[in-house]
């Protein structure tokens, strides 16, 4: 008997995650970014996270050939962001927002909880995405309260 795909997604959106914007820029120097709760990290020795990206995503193909990629971990000011990473036009995604560069040149959004800028030494097949694997160079993080999604919605951490 196979799982219900609708069951299967209700029981996982039972689990709170974070909500990052994953960026890169190509070798014909455009951004690109989407958003991302498949994220974690894999190992502290080296300094190892995980981002899973489904394959029928629009900027899959830049995200997957990237050699750099900077994970930018969302405050919870920043809904409107992520939902302009996960609903605007791939193309149109950056357009009148603030970022800077990290190092090897993938966008840092602005005001963002945390930032990792990471190389990719990995990737796998994982069913329906795939399972990018990158060292983390540098990183960074603010004082502030975490986006998070919880059952399909987004949500605060209250402490």
């Amino acid at each position: 008997m196979s799982l219900d795909s609708d069951l299967f997604r209700s029981v996982l959106g039972r689990f709170a995650s974070g909500v990052t914007v994953v960026t890169a820029r190509d070798n014909a120097g455009r951004d690109h970014g989407m958003t991302v709760s498949a994220f974690t990290s894999l190992s502290l020795t080296p300094p190892l996270i995980l981002v899973c990206i489904d394959r029928a995503a629009s900027v899959y193909s830049a995200l997957a050939a990237a050699e750099w990629i900077v994970v930018n971990v969302l405050s919870a000011s920043q809904e409107a962001l992520s939902r302009r990473f996960s609903h605007l036009e791939a193309e149109s995604r950056f357009d009148g927002i603030g970022f800077s560069r990290a190092p090897h040149g993938a966008p840092i959004l602005d005001e963002v909880l945390a930032c990792l800028e990471c190389r990719l030494v990995a990737r796998h097949q994982g069913g329906d995405h795939d399972i990018l694997v990158a060292e983390v160079e540098t990183a960074w993080a603010r004082e502030e309260r975490p986006l998070l999604y919880y059952r399909g919605g987004y949500a605060q951490l209250e402490r």
